[in-house]
């Protein structure tokens, strides 16, 4: 198992580190299009420490959806997505982000769990290593599935800006 993960929003990458704090892996991620920051609503990716609170989807298969964190019983495909162009998908595995820091990432208006921010697949076609998000952390399903099987729930998890 790993110890770390951490996440740079200005280099828009994730790195995995081991229990010894060397990278074990560095992965190409999207985080949200209007920049860092931690106000509910504001569609923004939260910084500092965090845990992952939750993993969801173990054993589902890749480009499951995942709408309210339940599969919704599709798989994704290009033509899925031309139908709904609207849908912000969440596809493959979920890490759901919980807040360390009260009053910055934790509780009330900041809240990073309340505000479901997850770490999660999304469709392969979608570019990795600029922002694109609406908040949350996006990869694609192959690393998603890869980072899903190193960590535990209670890993840490920081992102700077």
């Amino acid at each position: 198992m790993t110890a770390a993960i951490s996440i740079s929003i200005p280099s828009q990458t994730l790195v995995l580190r081991d229990d010894a704090g060397r990278v074990a892996r560095e992965f190409a991620v999207s985080t949200s299009r209007k920049g860092p920051g931690e106000q509910s609503g504001s569609h923004c990716t939260p910084r500092g420490k965090h845990v992952i609170r939750a993993k969801i989807g173990a054993g589902a298969p890749v480009n499951t959806v995942f709408v309210g964190r339940r599969p919704t019983g599709e798989l994704y495909t290009p033509e899925l997505g031309e139908r709904f162009p609207e849908r912000d998908w969440i596809l493959t595995r979920i890490l759901w982000l919980s807040g360390c820091e009260p009053g910055f990432n934790r509780l009330g208006a900041v809240d990073t769990m309340r505000r479901f921010i997850y770490i999660h697949g999304s469709p392969d076609a979608f570019e990795m290593g600029k922002p694109g998000s609406i908040g949350c952390i996006r990869m694609h399903n192959a690393d998603i599935v890869e980072l899903f099987d190193r960590v535990e729930a209670g890993t840490p998890v920081e992102i700077l800006a």
